[in-house]
C-alpha cells in the first residue's frame, strides 16, 4: 500500500555521494551550533551559580537540569571547562599578552628534524 505512496523514484534509499556530503556538512554544522548554544548557556549557569556552586558542579547542574544524554553531554562539559580555564593556562596567557616567545608553544617539544637528517648523513659519509 504504502509503495503507492512513496514510489522509489522519488524517495530513493540511496542518495548520490555529493548530496550526501552536502546533508552530513550540514549535520555536523548544525550539531556544532547545538554544542556552542549548550556551551554558552553553562558559562551562564556557572556565573549565575558562582556565589552558591563551584564552577564544575554548575556544569553538572546544566547538564542533569537540561537532560543532556552522553556523549553530548562529555562534550559540552569539556568545553565549558575549556573555556573557563583559558585564563588559567600560562602559555595562552602569555601568547595573548604578547610576551616573548609568541608564537611558541610550551607544551609541545621543539622538532628537531634538521638534526635527524643531518646525522643520517654523516653516517652516509662515514
Amino acid at each position: 500500500m504504502f509503495g503507492r505512496l512513496f514510489p522509489e523514484s522519488l524517495f530513493p534509499r540511496k542518495l548520490d555521494p555529493t548530496a550526501e556530503r552536502r546533508i552530513r556538512l550540514a549535520q555536523a554544522r548544525a550539531e556544532e551550533s547545538v554544542i556552542r548554544a549548550h556551551v554558552d548557556n553553562a558559562l551562564m549557569f556557572v556565573d549565575t551559580l558562582a556565589e552558591d556552586l563551584s564552577f564544575d558542579r554548575a556544569i553538572d547542574t546544566y547538564i542533569r537540569v537540561m537532560g543532556i544524554p552522553e556523549p553530548l553531554a562529555s562534550t559540552v562539559a569539556t568545553r565549558t571547562l575549556v573555556v573557563l580555564g583559558q585564563d588559567l593556562v600560562p602559555f595562552r596567557r602569555r601568547s595573548r599578552d604578547g610576551d616573548p616567545g609568541e608564537g611558541q608553544d610550551d607544551s609541545k617539544p621543539k622538532l628537531r628534524l634538521d638534526e635527524a637528517s643531518d646525522s643520517r648523513s654523516r653516517i652516509r659519509r662515514a
